[in-house]
């Protein structure tokens, strides 16, 4: 009884330092609420929904729930993987093709999502609970300066599509070796 009780706990508290929840949009369907399609439908360019976001929701950390865009919408807190999600869904409703990044930091089990946005000839532009006047290149650039803003350093990070699809791995490498 001891062992798995010593378990649990083992699991619990991995769950709760491993940072943001995760929620994948495989399979979501947008529910059919006049008033948020409404709101979702003026929200038609990255800076609007970041702009959106940064006026009507609140950071709230959940170590494991994690609420769909629909959710996050209604109860108005989140985390920043709930944030992604909702701004990477409402930019991909509007035609913009998204993707989410999963940053690793050193020295610790937490971790950063944010939402990232193709805007064509400009580049790539972010948010995390608002959005980034910044042109991106490629997604190394968004992780340091994302790793910037939090003041941590990088140790890996994973790029999703929209469909949750891992599409790249990089790892923070220094004088040859890799940093965990």
């Amino acid at each position: 009884m001891k062992k798995i009780v010593l378990i649990s706990l083992i699991l619990f508290t991995l769950l709760v330092l491993s940072g943001c929840g995760i929620f994948t949009l495989n399979g979501w369907i947008t529910p059919a609420d006049d008033d948020f399609i409404a709101c979702i439908e003026e929200l038609d360019t990255p800076q609007e929904i970041g702009n959106y976001m940064q006026g009507n929701f609140t950071y709230q950390y959940h170590s494991i729930y994690a609420p769909d865009p629909y959710q996050l919408w209604l109860t108005k807190n989140g985390d920043c993987n709930d944030m992604a999600t909702f701004a990477t869904w409402v930019a991909n409703y509007h035609g913009y093709k998204t993707y989410q990044i999963e940053i690793f930091y050193r020295g610790t089990y937490m971790r950063h999502w944010v939402g990232v946005y193709d805007e064509g000839n400009k580049g790539y532009s972010i948010t995390n609970n608002q959005y980034y006047d910044c042109w991106f290149d490629n997604f190394k650039d968004i992780v340091d300066y994302s790793s910037y803003l939090v003041g941590k350093t990088w140790t890996k990070f994973f790029v999703y599509d929209y469909w949750d699809d891992i599409i790249k791995i990089e790892y923070n490498i220094s004088n040859g070796k890799i940093r965990r």
